[in-house]
This record gives structure tokens, sequence and C-alpha cells, in this order.
């Protein structure tokens, strides 16, 4: 009996387009009436298409994925939600920009050592980037407001949603006129807000 085939995707708002995500799953042979999309934050799992998809989910289906950081935010709730589909549900999982995040290839200890380790990495890199983004940004707003200054325009912010557009565009999944699109701001905003996120990583 050939394993089912399911996909799952997440974009960040009602604006991002899911489009290109949508025709790598069906490249790959998936039905579009097995592809459940989220337009919501990666922070939990909280989410009515992902928990759908986990209701219908059986042994020896397979998910795939875009990548990581669609699946979610949160390093706990990432390593939790891929331990019950791979464990107590026994599907596979694919990440399609992580070769090594492949539970159909890697059944042996070794294989399965290292794609835990890979997971585990990958996830606390996500978490730790957006954490780390926050607190600088929350420094330098407390910062500006104990020396009485105005911090920016209060229309111009790193918003969640903006941090995962920056991180699509970074890695060359969108181009910078369809992030700018998808943010709902302007070429000279986008890059005054870029050139925020890279001082605070770089702190």
């Amino acid at each position: 009996m050939e394993k089912r085939k399911f996909g799952y995707i997440r974009v960040s708002s009602k604006d991002q387009n899911e489009s290109r995500q949508i025709i790598s799953m069906e490249k790959l042979g998936i039905n579009s009436r097995d592809i459940f999309i989220d337009k919501a934050s990666g922070k939990d799992f909280q989410r009515e298409q992902y928990q759908l998809l986990k209701r219908v989910l059986r042994k020896e289906d397979v998910l795939y994925i875009h990548s990581l950081d669609r699946f979610g935010r949160n390093k706990e709730e990432i390593l939790g939600e891929w331990n019950e589909i791979t464990k107590e549900i026994q599907a596979d999982i694919v990440v399609l920009d992580m070769p090594l995040l492949d539970t159909t290839q890697y059944k042996d200890s070794m294989g399965t050592f290292i794609a835990d380790l890979v997971l585990q990495i990958l996830s606390w890199v996500a978490q730790d980037e957006r954490e780390r983004i926050r607190k600088r940004q929350r420094e330098g707003i407390d910062a500006a407001l104990n020396n009485g200054k105005p911090y920016g325009r209060p229309t111009v912010e790193i918003s969640e949603d903006f941090l995962e557009v920056y991180a699509s565009w970074k890695q060359g999944h969108v181009t910078a006129t369809r992030a700018m699109r998808e943010t709902g701001v302007k070429k000279t905003t986008f890059y005054k807000l870029v050139k925020q996120i890279e001082e605070l990583k770089n702190k």
C-alpha cells in the first residue's frame, strides 16, 4: 500500500503569499486536498489547519514541510510536536530544505541521532534569534524612553510578521519587492527595518 502524503504550509499573515510552498508540495505529487495551510504566527501550535492535519495523520503517512521555521518558532513545542508525530502517531516528517531532517531516510540509530541533533540545533537557533532580536529592540526602546527621546515613528515597528518575512528574504525565498508588499512597507522603511534587525543581531 502506497504511503499517503500530506503537506503543511504556514505563512505569517493574511498578506503573505503561500504559492511558492504550494508549488513545491504539488511537485512531490501531493494532492491539493492534502495540503493544509495556516495563515498564523509560529509562536505556538494552536492553529486550526495544523490541528486538523494531526487528526488525519496515520502510521506510515509522510508529512512534508518546506522549512523548519514554517513548522514553528518555539523550540520546546517544535520538539514536542515532532516527537508526537514521529513516535506516537508513527508518521514520517520530511523538511524539504534540510535533507538531514527526513525520517523516511534515517531509520537506523545513528541516522536518528543525527536527525535529532540537527532538529535540536535548528529549533534552538530559530527561537534564540527571535528572542535576541526582541530583547535588543526592547532595550533600545527602554533606553530611548529613559533618555526622554521618542523611539522612532509609532507606525514603523519590527513586528513578528516582519521578522518572518525578513528571514524568508535573507534566505532567498522571496524577493525584496515581494517582501515589501507582504509587510506593507515602502522601500526606505523596509531597508531601515532590515538595518535595525542586523544591527541588533550583531551587538
